[in-house]
């Protein structure tokens, strides 16, 4: 199948490789040439605009850091809204369920073109594996009909219901990443302060109820030297910053994340932002990423 893809950074990056491996015939749009020129020299083409993108695929896939940057790249100047031959969108960037509908209407007026909200979890080394989940809101059809595109980096596609229900879906998937990772920085800070060996807990808790994915990547990545970035810290807070806005205006109750989101705003504070998102470790423990000396 033609696909186009737009938004070429730590996840767009694998999750191209992935269509390329699987035969697509994948045409590229990027802010920035550098990852686009990587991903011509394996077999993507690149295109001078996402209108010139949107002109050569009908299905063009999105992932972008916020909901600006997505309605740049749709709404803007030679944006894919321009052209004519775009027949659907599937964003799979992490944004407002509020920003989704509006621009899957805005889309729908410019020129018929539906929108697949489709936020993805699983991380970079998920996008590599072809191992991510999506959690799809729009169109059922829609979503049926790019399953065997999707399923190139995505082990698991669920539709949740219409646009704006794969946003929800994913905003409910960082509220209990960020919980579960503010408990396990304050695990590893409590272990190490009573002089036990923190590296070890993913294996002494392995297989009991404490066990998770999480807790299995996350106390390596905490409790040792400092990884490169596969999702910043800052990403998280973005998205907890949507988590709250949606919660206020259902008059939802969370406490327990937004008392984790303090966690993660003051680290951010801080200047890790930029930072991989297991150096939250660092607002709770002094020790960090310096060894365990038990």
């Amino acid at each position: 199948m033609k696909i186009g893809f737009c938004g070429l950074g730590r996840m767009g990056v694998p999750m191209v490789r992935r269509l390329l491996q699987a035969g697509h015939q994948v045409h590229v749009w990027n802010r920035s040439p550098g990852p686009a020129q990587t991903l011509a020299a394996e077999g993507a083409t690149v295109c001078p605009t996402p209108q010139a993108l949107a002109d050569a695929c009908e299905y063009v896939a999105l992932c972008l850091f916020d909901a600006a940057a997505v309605e740049a790249v749709v709404f803007g100047q030679a944006g894919l809204a321009q052209s004519a031959h775009l027949a659907a969108i599937v964003d799979h960037s992490s944004i407002p369920p509020d920003a989704t509908r509006l621009f899957a209407q805005r889309l729908q007026a410019a020129n018929g073109a539906q929108w697949l909200d489709a936020p993805v979890s699983g991380g970079t080394g998920g996008a590599a594996a072809g191992t991510l989940a999506v959690m799809a809101g729009g169109p059922a059809q829609l979503c049926d009909h790019l399953k065997p595109v999707l399923s190139a980096y995505a082990h698991r596609v669920t539709h949740m219901g219409p646009v704006g229900a794969g946003q929800v879906s994913k905003l409910c998937n960082q509220a209990i990443v960020t919980t579960t990772l503010a408990a396990i920085a304050e695990a590893i800070a409590l272990a190490r302060e009573a002089g036990v060996d923190a590296s070890r807990l993913s294996e002494a808790l392995q297989g009991g109820w404490a066990d998770s994915t999480l807790l299995q990547i996350f106390v390596p990545r905490m409790t040792q030297p400092p990884p490169a970035p596969q999702a910043s810290l800052d990403t998280m807070v973005k998205d907890l910053n949507t988590v709250a806005a949606l919660a206020q205006a259902q008059g939802t109750a969370m406490p327990v994340v937004s008392a984790v989101g303090q966690a993660w705003r003051m680290a951010s504070r801080q200047g890790l932002g930029a930072a991989d998102a297991s150096q939250l470790i660092r607002l709770y423990d002094t020790q960090s990423n310096t060894g365990d000396s038990a």
